[in-house]
């Protein structure tokens, strides 16, 4: 076994799944960091409409993406469970099969994306004065997801063997790229929106290109050669099976934040710039809780697929409890400091205001996050992929969409709008830890 694969099967459970969850945790926060970058550059050094601009674009890229991240999900779980299974054949085919799926997929987003942005825009009320800028930034950003969702796909195979070190070393690279072209191309040559999107770009591009020569240098059964490329059928229907309940359950979270998104747009851009500072760091604190919920949904994949589920409990119990209280205190922390963290992206004093009350009502209640994301993990793991994605959509989409068309509509303030995040999620942890006993009992049952 490589210094960078951890032993999922056997041994202590603690300490792989930190070793696991950070690197990962880091990656995606890097990731992030590409949007962040923009939004920063553009709010210091354009202005309100080009900042607004580009928050506009957040939830729609969220949504059209979900479904393919959740693919990559299923693709995870697969190789996991045909890694744990010692089905070295399959987890070779799953390889191939995960890769051009990805490409394929990728470009059909950007040709909807390239052709389409702009209705898409208008559909959820951007604002006029922002309109064509929001247009040219989602343009950019969708022609470059080919290399997104190969970078995603091909480090759900790495992660499958317990490997998280490299795609975060691949998203340093290009996390320094993104910053740097950023800089150069609004402050020397005075880009706006179309600078900052084509930095992103490229950075994707560097990303990509360093996962899939690390596949190609593999020696073992995830090693990548062009040549076997193909659909296997059977494994596209196990990833599906998976990933497209997993991504309709991040759908049904962007659908329910695109609604929530319709409000704060009607509202004003002073809000739409406000939601796009507080978006980083919500997305910070969920790619921290994800992180651990990945490491539950890989840990138990490959405890799974070789038939020892009192491990896989063992592990959902480390999982969550670590989970819990990483995640608590760093967003505690990002809740207390919300006003310093704000003033990074803006000088205006109104949207510094309204960021803050945002990641204060979100943030402090992201914990409750956690229990829903870590035990929909746990039952992907083992193959109950459609139970999480059910009880999100009553949870989260149902009762969002209630509550604004409902509450807010008789009272519609910013302040209002933001507690729907902490209620909808205490009303979903209930459904959700309840389907996980659910399903784990029906395993002991079916495997006893």
């Amino acid at each position: 076994m490589s210094k960078v694969e951890i032993n999922m099967l056997e041994g202590s459970i603690g300490d792989k799944v930190l070793k696991f969850a950070i690197p990962l945790a880091l990656t995606s926060i890097m990731q992030q960091l590409f949007n962040a970058a923009d939004v920063a550059i553009v709010g210091q050094f354009v202005g309100r409409e080009a900042l607004a601009a580009v928050g506009a674009n957040g939830i729609v890229i969220n949504l059209m993406l979900n479904l393919m991240v959740g693919l990559s999900i299923g693709s995870n779980v697969v190789c996991a469970n045909f890694f744990g299974a010692k089905n070295y054949l399959r987890l070779n085919r799953a390889v191939h099969t995960s890769l051009l799926v990805a490409f394929i997929c990728g470009i059909g987003l950007a040709i909807i994306g390239v052709n389409f942005g702009r209705d898409i825009l208008v559909l959820i009320d951007t604002p006029a004065e922002i309109l064509d800028l929001a247009e040219l930034y989602l343009q950019i950003l969708m022609a470059g997801v080919p290399l997104l969702l190969l970078y995603n796909f091909g480090s759900a195979i790495l992660r499958s063997k317990g490997d998280t070190r490299r795609p975060l070393y691949a998203m340093v690279v290009s996390g320094c790229v993104n910053v740097a072209l950023n800089l150069f191309f609004v402050l020397e040559l005075d880009m706006s929106v179309e600078g900052v999107a084509i930095a992103t770009v490229v950075a994707t591009f560097v990303s990509s290109m360093l996962i899939l020569y690390w596949l190609y240098t593999e020696t073992g059964p995830i090693q990548l050669r062009f040549c076997k490329l193909g659909i296997d059928g059977n494994v596209l229907k196990y990833i599906a099976k998976i990933g497209l309940p997993a991504g309709l359950q991040g759908m049904v979270f962007s659908v329910s934040n695109i609604i929530i998104q319709i409000a704060i747009n009607n509202l004003g851009s002073e809000y739409i710039a406000a939601s796009a500072i507080a978006l980083n760091y919500e997305f910070a604190a969920f790619f921290i809780l994800s992180a651990f919920s990945q490491a539950a949904t890989t840990f138990v994949g490959q405890n799974f697929g070789a038939k020892n589920l009192v491990r896989c409990r063992q592990i959902m119990r480390w999982c969550v409890g670590m989970n819990f209280v990483v995640t608590s205190i760093i967003c505690l922390s990002m809740s207390f400091f919300a006003q310093p963290l704000s003033a990074m992206f803006t000088s205006d004093a109104e949207i510094i205001e309204y960021a803050v009350l945002r990641i204060r009502y979100i943030l402090t209640f992201e914990a409750l996050n956690v229990l829903i994301e870590t035990f929909s993990g746990g039952m992907r793991g083992v193959g109950y992929s459609l139970y999480p994605a059910a009880v999100c959509f009553l949870g989260v989409c149902v009762f969002r969409v209630i509550y604004i068309y409902t509450i807010f509509a008789a009272e519609p303030a910013f302040e209002v709008l933001m507690r729907v995040y902490p209620v909808s999620w205490a009303v979903t942890v209930f459904l959700v830890v309840g389907a996980y006993f659910y399903v784990f009992k029906k395993l002991e049952r079916l495997m006893n």
